[in-house]
């Protein structure tokens, strides 16, 4: 199985996407009829599809275009993990196949300190105990609060996305590559080669950009833990699909040839535990 770990749905709204400027092109409707042929153009046969917006009815529905559609391997959605009745919410969506994670938007608020409040770590204990996946969507400056999280429980699954947004057009290393050297250190987090493009300078940006940032994680998680996916269609910003599979297959066939299958593959199908077919 070929994967791409990370691309989103929506039907869009404006009300329901804020965070979405006016200008934007990916200002419409992005569904998997969109997503297939770009898939079947790179060798790819299966997407996880990630939540974007904050709400149990989003969830539902990626999993009801995940019935509909082989192509979705899996659903990476969202519940309140602060919620005291989140085990109620969770239960439903836990048993259907495809759903395979969660995730918070921690990126979008303000405090640094979001996922270490008591109420988001006994959510988080509670997730441990349906086997699925957390995905870490940060800032570098909230990076050790991910650290803290990952180390607190070492029997979770965690997924950093798209390296934790380090600050590629300014040319940015540190702390970035501190931090991210200390969360490889626990063994329960992989990586997503994601997010690239758009934390580099839009339409302007060269492979060599990344060649830096791809070497901390390749070095720091190694090819068992890292997986690739393309953020379609908020990619679409800075890059087309196929520039960003390009982007990610040359940097790996060159770093490691036999690493490829397994992060274009295996490594998602093993972390999310995707079901087969």
């Amino acid at each position: 199985m070929r994967v791409d770990s990370h691309q989103h749905f929506w039907r869009y709204q404006p009300s329901e996407y804020p965070w979405m400027k006016e200008d934007w092109p990916i200002r419409r409707d992005f569904l998997p009829g969109d997503l297939e042929p770009w898939l079947a153009s790179s060798g790819l046969t299966r997407s996880v599809a990630v939540q974007a917006r904050q709400s149990l009815e989003e969830s539902r529905w990626l999993l009801d275009l995940a019935e509909r559609h082989p192509s979705i391997a899996g659903v990476v959605g969202w519940v309140d993990l602060r919620n005291p009745a989140v085990a109620r919410d969770l239960e439903p969506l836990a048993a259907h196949p495809k759903f395979v994670g969660v995730r918070h938007v921690v990126q979008d608020e303000p405090d640094e300190h979001f996922m270490l409040q008591p109420a988001f770590l006994r959510g988080l204990e509670t997730l441990q105990g349906f086997d699925l996946a957390y995905d870490f969507l940060v800032f570098p400056h909230q990076l050790p609060a991910a650290i803290a999280v990952a180390r607190r429980f070492p029997k979770q699954r965690f997924v950093l996305d798209h390296l934790a947004k380090p600050r590629i057009a300014a040319g940015e290393r540190e702390p970035w590559t501190s931090l991210v050297r200390q969360l490889a250190e626990c063994s329960n987090v992989a990586c997503k080669i994601s997010g690239l493009v758009t934390e580099a300078r839009w339409k302007a940006w060269s492979a060599q950009d990344f060649e830096p940032y791809l070497e901390v994680v390749f070095e720091a998680f190694g090819p068992r833990r890292l997986m690739f996916g393309s953020d379609w269609p908020v990619c679409l910003l800075a890059g087309s699909y196929a520039d960003v599979y390009g982007l990610a297959r040359d940097y790996v066939a060159r770093r490691d040839p036999a690493a490829v299958e397994a992060i274009f593959g295996m490594n998602a199908v093993n972390v999310y535990r995707l079901p087969n077919g």
